[in-house]
C-alpha cells in the first residue's frame, strides 16, 4: 500500500463520490476544550465511507472479472457500499450479513438490488463462508478491510482531511477514526504521513482490539464475537495487512464505552445537525469523553456512518 495507490482510487472515485463536509460546533468545542472539526462520511452516498472502498475495488476490477459479479460480508455498511458500486456497474452482488445486523442496513442492501444471505456471526466464520461461497458462485470477493483496493478507496478521506485542515488553518492534529479491521484507520494514516497531522484508532469497550494491539505491537484478537451496539467496526482483529500499516503509522488506540458513544449521536444530532451510527460515532466520543488523552488545540474527527435503526437512534437522544 502506498499513496500512489490512493491517488489513483481518488481519480476513478472523482465522477462519483461526494466530497464530504467538514463541520463544527461551540458547543462540542466548548466540551472537548480544543476545536473539534468532524468529517460527515455519514453524508457519504450509501450512508458511510465504505461507498470509496467499494467503488475503489469495482473500478479497479479488470472489466471482464467485474462482469461475472461481486461478493462481500459486511455488517451493513460495506455491504451498502458494495452493493451501489455494483448496482452502477450493472453486475450482480451477493452480500453475506450477520442475522443481528441492524434491520435498516439488511433493507437498504437488498434495496440496491444485491442478494443478502445471513448468518450467525456468533457460531460462523464469514470469512471461510465467504471464501467458499465465492468460489461456489464464481464471484470476487470483495473483502471489507484487508483488500488494496478497498484500503486505497478508504484513504481518499485522509485526502480530503488535509485539504480541509489546511482551509481550517489546523496544521497539527489527532485524526480521529472509528476502527473495525483497520481499512480506514488505515488508509488515513498513509495520507498523513509528511504532515503533523497524525491517525489514532477509536473503539468501543470489549472491542478495543486495534488499540491493544497497537500497545503490544502484535495483532490481539477480541474474547466476544458481539454484543457492542457499536456494530457496524466489531471485528476479531486487525487485517493481516492493516495492522502493520496502523503500527507504523498510528499513534494509541482511544477507547469509549457504549454509552459514550451513543451519547454522541444525540449530541451530533443536537449540535451538528447530523444522524449517526454507534460505531460511526465513537471518535466523536473519543474526542469529547478522553480530552486528557488527546494534544494540541484542535483535534479531528471522522464521523463514519449514519445508517441507524429508528429505536436505536431514539434510545441515544434519552442520554442527554
Amino acid at each position: 500500500m502506498n499513496i500512489e495507490m490512493i491517488k489513483a482510487a481518488a481519480t476513478r472515485l472523482a465522477p462519483v463520490v461526494r466530497r464530504t463536509p467538514m463541520l463544527s460546533s461551540p458547543f462540542l468545542d466548548e466540551m472537548a476544550g480544543r476545536r473539534v472539526l468532524v468529517k460527515t462520511e455519514n453524508l457519504q452516498h450509501t450512508g458511510s465511507f465504505k461507498f470509496r472502498g467499494g467503488w475503489s475495488a469495482l473500478s479497479g476490477m479488470p472489466e471482464a472479472q467485474r462482469a461475472k459479479g461481486v461478493f462481500a460480508y459486511s455488517s451493513g455498511n460495506h455491504a451498502q457500499g458494495v452493493a451501489m458500486a455494483a448496482a452502477k456497474f450493472g453486475v450482480p452482488a451477493v452480500i453475506l450479513m450477520p442475522s443481528d445486523s441492524p434491520a435498516l442496513k439488511i433493507e437498504n442492501t437488498k434495496a440496491l438490488g444485491a442478494e443478502v444471505v445471513t448468518y450467525d456471526r456468533l457460531r460462523d466464520s464469514r470469512e471461510e463462508l465467504g471464501a467458499r461461497f465465492a468460489r461456489e458462485r464464481g464471484l470476487t470477493l470483495v473483502r471489507p478491510y484487508d483488500e488494496p483496493l478497498v484500503i486505497a478507496g478508504q484513504g481518499t478521506v485522509g485526502l480530503e482531511i488535509v485539504e480541509q485542515a489546511k482551509a481550517e488553518g489546523v496544521e497539527k492534529a489527532d485524526v480521529l477514526v472509528p476502527c473495525g479491521g483497520g481499512g480506514l484507520t488505515s488508509g488515513i494514516s498513509i495520507t498523513l504521513e509528511g504532515t503533523d497531522l497524525r491517525a489514532r484508532p477509536c473503539e468501543p469497550e470489549g472491542f478495543d482490539d486495534a488499540a491493544r494491539s497497537l500497545a503490544s505491537g502484535k495483532r490481539e484478537v477480541n474474547a466476544a464475537q458481539g454484543g457492542s451496539i457499536c456494530d457496524a467496526i466489531v471485528t476479531n482483529s486487525p487485517g493481516e495487512i492493516t495492522f502493520p500499516i496502523m503500527l507504523k503509522n498510528c499513534g494509541a488506540g482511544l477507547v469509549v464505552s457504549d454509552d459514550e458513544a451513543m451519547q454522541a449521536v444525540a449530541l451530533a444530532f443536537q449540535r451538528l445537525k447530523i444522524v449517526l451510527e454507534p460505531g460511526g460515532a465513537v471518535a466523536l466520543a473519543a474526542a469529547l469523553f478522553r480530552p486528557e488523552q488527546i494534544t494540541g488545540d484542535a483535534v479531528i474527527v471522522v464521523a463514519t456512518g449514519g445508517n441507524v435503526d429508528a429505536d436505536v437512534f431514539s434510545r441515544s437522544l434519552a442520554t442527554i
